[in-house]
């Protein structure tokens, strides 16, 4: 590993935003949810939920499958079960959608823990998800169309998430628990040896704190040959 990328890998671990997520409410195209996986990394964001659709992904496999190297993503099978894990553990819960109380997106405090819950690309935000709901929010049009891509609108909005959250000195400093930091940062650096250890149940090998190498790869191997 070279300084440059454990620099790296050191500084976005840094950044990641714990208390900020996403819940995707069966949204089904490869395409989108690829998107939103992208967005969700470069504003910190560490994992996100996916509600699995009914009717199945649409060329999922291979599209978005690639993106969630750097972003956790937990499944779910039905909406209920991430917002109200979330909402127990103090998030609020925001979603695009227009209603009577619907604000603007960027009237929301997202230096708040807070979950962003995106519909469904055909049919939108599911009656489950609007009872989960502590706000709906809305982007400002004045063209034709009604309503954005759902990647879109994601990326929007979590911009405002980033910019209010920088302004609020949040960004830059380290916010992951430290358990949860290293076996992300071992993740990232090590993925072949965290595949094998997580297939096998075994702990992932000590790290060197100056280069981020394994340390002593010859006495964990050996360890590890015992252990099978």
């Amino acid at each position: 590993m070279t300084p440059q990328r454990y620099h790296t890998l050191l500084t976005v671990l840094n950044n990641r935003q714990p208390d900020l997520t996403v819940v995707a409410d069966e949204v089904h195209k490869g395409r989108n949810l690829s998107a939103i996986i992208r967005t969700c990394d470069s504003v910190g964001i560490d994992k996100i939920h996916m509600v699995t659709p009914k009717m199945g992904y649409r060329d999922y496999r291979g599209t978005a499958s690639g993106s969630n190297k750097w972003v956790e993503v937990e499944t779910h099978a039905d909406i209920c079960q991430p917002l109200a894990t979330l909402k127990q553990l103090g998030y609020q819960v925001v979603a695009a959608g227009l209603g009577a109380n619907s604000v603007n997106y960027r009237d929301v405090d997202y230096t708040k823990p807070t979950a962003l819950v995106l519909g469904a690309e055909k049919n939108g935000l599911s009656a489950e998800a609007k009872g989960f709901c502590d706000q709906l929010i809305q982007i400002p049009m004045i063209g034709m169309v009604e309503s954005l891509n759902v990647s879109v609108a994601t990326a929007i909005i979590l911009q405002e998430a980033l910019l209010q959250r920088n302004k609020a000195g949040i960004i830059g400093t380290r916010r992951l628990p430290e358990e949860q930091r290293v076996r992300r940062f071992f993740q990232w650096a090590h993925p072949k040896v965290a595949e094998f250890c997580d297939n096998k149940r075994i702990p992932y090998p000590p790290v060197s704190s100056e280069d981020g190498e394994i340390i002593d790869a010859s006495t964990w191997y050996q360890s590890v040959r015992e252990h099978r």
